[in-house]
């Protein structure tokens, strides 16, 4: 499923928002009936672009006759000040449509630059940066389509593609080893990638004694999550997760853990900030 195929019902509901039952009252008023305008999108910051899809589709969802050039591709790293898309149409849609494409573009972009700076600060230790459920209600496959844009990989969609036995599962069943027996008798889990979560090296030792695939090492120290690269020895695939900053995803990356789990991809990132600037009367050019 691409970016675009899970957006439109998406789009639909943002541009309803905006527009509600008497559309773009500004533009109505200001403009003259028929108006047509061109418009130019540019980065104000530094960053890692996601969502430009989206800002074609929306546009086209107001009126199918707007023509959208992007001038830059998703996943591409941009300055302050370069063009990303042009845009031509009725100047009536194309600010009526501006905020909800520029939201898009604005929200997306902000974590598949920030997971771009996370990447950035694990390179060459072999570690790969995940994402996580912390998402927006109703955004999570665009997000989790802005974090591959930043280079990161994505951990499940959601609760119903992977088994995550988390401290409430283990403390409700009885403890890990009862939380991992009642999951390989489900037939329900067949096929599915099963992940323990574990808090102290103790827990480690227990599951380990089971011989999992993959052990989440959450909340743990460096010496913790050292010791526990250690006992696996390459046995499970280790992740670690809490508390992750930019500033100590390097020393973690380096305890030799495969993965790191960082919610702030998602539910912290800000957004990174983009314009739309119409061509005035004198123009008759694109300034790039």
């Amino acid at each position: 499923m691409t970016v675009v195929d899970c957006s439109g019902d998406l789009i639909r509901m943002a541009l309803a928002e905006d527009l509600g039952e008497r559309g773009d009252v500004t533009s109505l008023t200001t403009l003259a009936s028929g108006t047509r305008a061109k418009a130019r999108i540019l980065a104000k910051a530094e960053g890692v672009l996601a969502g430009l899809p989206l800002v074609t589709q929306v546009f086209s969802e107001m009126d199918r006759g707007v023509q959208v050039r992007l001038i830059k591709g998703d996943g591409e790293r941009v300055t302050a000040g370069e063009l990303l898309c042009e845009v031509e149409g009725r100047a009536a849609t194309l600010l009526g449509a501006e905020r909800t494409a520029l939201n898009f573009l604005q929200h997306l972009s902000g974590i598949a630059t920030m997971t771009r700076r996370f990447v950035d600060a694990v390179a060459g230790t072999g570690a790969t940066i995940l994402d996580t459920r912390k998402t927006t209600p109703g955004l999570r496959r665009l997000e989790k389509y802005a974090v591959r844009m930043g280079g990161g990989s994505n951990h499940r969609m959601g609760l119903h593609d992977a088994l995550l036995i988390k401290e409430n599962h283990i403390a409700a069943a009885g403890g890990i080893t009862a939380a991992l027996l009642r999951v390989r008798a489900c037939s329900a889990a067949a096929g599915l990638p099963v992940i323990i979560e574990v808090e102290r090296l103790p827990q480690l030792d227990e599951a380990l004694g089971l011989a999992p695939q993959h052990i989440l090492l959450d909340n743990m120290s460096l010496g913790e999550l050292r010791e526990a690269v250690v006992r696996t020895n390459g046995r499970v695939r280790l992740e670690a997760s809490g508390n992750m900053t930019l500033e100590r995803v390097p020393a973690v990356a380096a305890t030799g853990v495969d993965f790191i789990s960082v919610g702030a991809l998602t539910h912290s990132a800000p957004a990174l900030d983009c314009s739309m600037r119409m061509l005035t009367n004198g123009e008759t050019t694109w300034t790039r």
